[in-house]
């Protein structure tokens, strides 16, 4: 059984609960280690992210509740960067790189808002092509780590979130394909762990999370890592969906001790 999960979200950003109810989830599930990774400031959308005045009174609260539960779980102050982030990733235990937006025609355009926004976005800047905005992103994906330094790829395949049933394309048209693999191997090279995802499953939106299959099959067969993540927006689905992936080979990282 996986024990930590260090993709969460708190209410310092758009998580529904506090850090310590958080925490005391964690507990009751009788996990080792948890991160709460809380979105990047971005000056162009305030919605998600940790507002500038409070990044100050998250690290102190971090702080002193990583004092207060030492000894029943160990605590990690991390960053969910975003790609477009006009901000640093500095001061924190770890940082997940992940692109949530495609910066289009002088326009932040958001990837996984609704699927009412996907379609408006791939018909007002790709032309209806679906195959021509999964490039976009999946070339964006690829410079991540060089971006924002992060320990941990988030999210690879953001972009599907929407394509239960293969509701807007083919994953396994041969541009899709072509598309991922060129990223998966520009980010090999750094060797940073990839998420398999669960949060999509607990939102309600995948049966699966991301990557698919084929993509957690093509990281695994080239010496890829990969680490079980929920994205947990709340206490109640923490380490949601674990149990489908934990049996997976060598490629997952089973310890957190061996990313932070």
């Amino acid at each position: 059984m996986i024990r930590f999960d260090l993709h969460t979200h708190s209410n310092f950003s758009d998580g529904k609960d506090t850090p310590e109810e958080m925490i005391e989830s964690a507990i009751s599930l009788g996990l080792t280690c948890l991160g709460i990774s809380d979105h990047s400031y971005t000056s162009f959308d305030l919605g998600p992210c940790i507002p500038k005045e409070r990044l100050e009174e998250r690290r102190r609260v971090m702080a002193e509740l990583r004092e207060r539960y030492c000894g029943r779980i160990y605590l990690c102050s991390g960053i969910e960067q975003e790609y477009y982030s006009d901000f640093p990733a500095e001061g924190y235990d770890y940082v997940i790189g992940s692109v949530h937006y495609l910066l289009l025609d002088g326009e932040y355009c958001h990837v996984d808002n609704t699927p009412e926004m996907a379609r408006r976005m791939v018909e007002t800047h790709f032309g209806g092509d679906w195959y021509a905005y999964a490039a976009a992103y999946f070339d964006t994906v690829a410079d991540v780590v060089r971006r924002t330094g992060c320990d941990i790829i988030g999210h690879f395949d953001l972009v599907s979130k929407f394509n239960e049933k293969e509701r807007f394309f083919d994953e396994r048209h041969p541009r899709y394909v072509a598309a991922w693999q060129a990223a998966i191997d520009r980010l090999l090279p750094y060797g940073k762990p990839f998420e398999i995802n669960t949060g999509a499953m607990s939102r309600g939106w995948r049966t699966t999370a991301y990557p698919n299959a084929d993509m957690i099959g093509y990281l695994c067969d080239h010496g890829g890592r990969l680490i079980l993540s929920s994205d947990s927006h709340s206490k109640q689905t923490l380490c949601f969906g674990f149990e489908k992936y934990e049996r997976l080979g060598d490629c997952l990282i089973k310890n957190w001790e061996d990313i932070l």
